[in-house]
């Protein structure tokens, strides 16, 4: 007897207002000091670009930017921590560096905790940089940490290049 196996599908789409109690729980999950629930509200409200990603039609990860002259900066980007390691926030963020480039940006920024190096790790195999540190970015259990500075620079694709 042989098994069907049905691939996994994944989905990225707009955050809507209906989506934010699915995202206060992983957003409490994975992060000790959380964001609240007015702050998505508000991004959602204020114009942000603002996406979750599904799979298999559950909501499994966010990604919050915004963009203004040129350049995007990746305010939030968070996977319910039993999907990690999985691709997932790899595919989130390509489609977040996928809408600022087609809102003409040339740079996109975030920041990082030094001590999340599965985060840096993937932002850096997508052509992250470190540029600067912001001190006493983040609260911390022993008062506050430091956040790592990261940029990318817009590349052009093989298929820019060639249409050149």
């Amino acid at each position: 007897m042989s098994a069907i196996l049905k691939p996994t599908e994944v989905y990225i789409r707009p955050m809507q207002e209906e989506d934010v109690d699915g995202i206060m729980a992983i957003e409490e999950r994975a992060y000790d000091y959380p964001w609240s629930k007015q702050i998505f509200i508000d991004c959602l409200r204020v114009g942000y670009c603002c996406w979750v990603i599904e799979k298999d039609e559950l909501l499994v990860g966010y990604g919050i930017m915004t963009v203004a002259v040129g350049e995007s900066h990746v305010l939030n980007l968070c996977v319910n921590p039993d999907y990690r390691s999985q691709g997932v926030g790899k595919q989130l963020m390509q489609h977040l560096l996928e809408v600022a480039y087609d809102y003409d940006v040339n740079m996109t920024f975030l920041e990082v905790r030094p001590s999340n190096f599965e985060a840096i790790s993937l932002y850096m195999s997508l052509g992250f940089n470190e540029i600067g540190i912001r001190r006493n970015y983040y609260p911390a259990k022993s008062g506050r940490e430091d956040a790592l500075i990261l940029a990318r620079t817009r590349t052009k694709t093989a298929e820019q290049e060639t249409n050149e």
